[in-house]
């Protein structure tokens, strides 16, 4: 008989041997975040850059990327979903970085930001906002609480600073077996009217991208817990130089 959402729904909550690999994940990532100085460098290509990347991801213990890895510098990175090319990254140029390993069959998610210096006061702007948006989701994280709650905590920050528009798509999704499980971490609607759960594992992963200027995006991976959340992926957010 035909269904709809049954395995979704019941991959929702995620038992302990599940977190317990899902936060080995966090961690292994972590250690690849901690490479990224010495992978991005003036004068790479993006290409060069995410191969490097998945090179790291191997070697710390991860069987397979969890998808293409992203590599978008100057006004590449104002296109969320930007592939990798032969571009070369240069002076005030954002870089974004978006990289997900599989362990055991389970994926983790990140995105960090690099930037060649000197930055335009705007492009500082840009990720300040995206930094603080992403810090205020994190914290809105708690069991009872809709899924919908928590993109507005973000979306809410970035409308205030003019960015609404910019933010254009959902704060996060859930991660297991599938990079991108339920549920979603979005605005209003029957997808993103979901109850948050101790043992619900998700991204957070505000965005904003402007035409001309450059994109910024931030992504953790989250937990639910009894009392609040625990970020799994607990890596610095900060805009690293290079």
């Amino acid at each position: 008989m035909p269904a709809d959402n049954l395995v979704e729904k019941a991959r929702l909550i995620k038992d302990e041997y599940e977190i317990a690999l899902l936060r080995r994940g966090g961690a292994l990532i972590t250690k690849v975040i901690e490479a990224l100085p010495a992978i991005v460098r003036p004068g790479r290509t993006e290409r060069a850059i995410a191969a490097d990347i998945e090179r790291a991801m191997a070697d710390v213990g991860f069987s397979a990327p969890a998808f293409e890895t992203i590599v978008a510098s100057g006004p590449n990175s104002a296109l969320p979903h930007a592939r990798p090319t032969d571009r070369s990254i240069g002076q005030g140029d954002l870089v974004m970085l978006d990289f997900g390993g599989v362990l055991d069959g389970y994926c983790v998610d990140v995105t960090r930001m690099s930037a060649v210096g000197p930055l335009t006061d705007r492009a500082m702007a840009l990720f300040d906002a995206v930094k603080v948006a992403t810090e205020a989701a994190i914290a809105a994280v708690r069991p009872g609480i809709l899924t919908s709650d928590v993109d507005r905590a973000a979306r809410d920050l970035l409308t205030a600073r003019g960015l609404g528009d910019a933010f254009m798509h959902s704060t996060g999704h859930g991660l297991g077996l599938d990079v991108h499980e339920a549920p979603r971490v979005g605005r209003s609607d029957p997808e993103a009217h979901e109850l948050m759960q101790p043992g619900m594992v998700f991204t957070i992963e505000p965005g904003a991208y402007i035409e001309g200027l450059g994109g910024v995006r931030l992504e953790d991976d989250v937990l639910v817990t009894e009392t609040g959340s625990e970020v799994l992926t607990p890596a610095a957010r900060d805009l690293l130089f290079v």
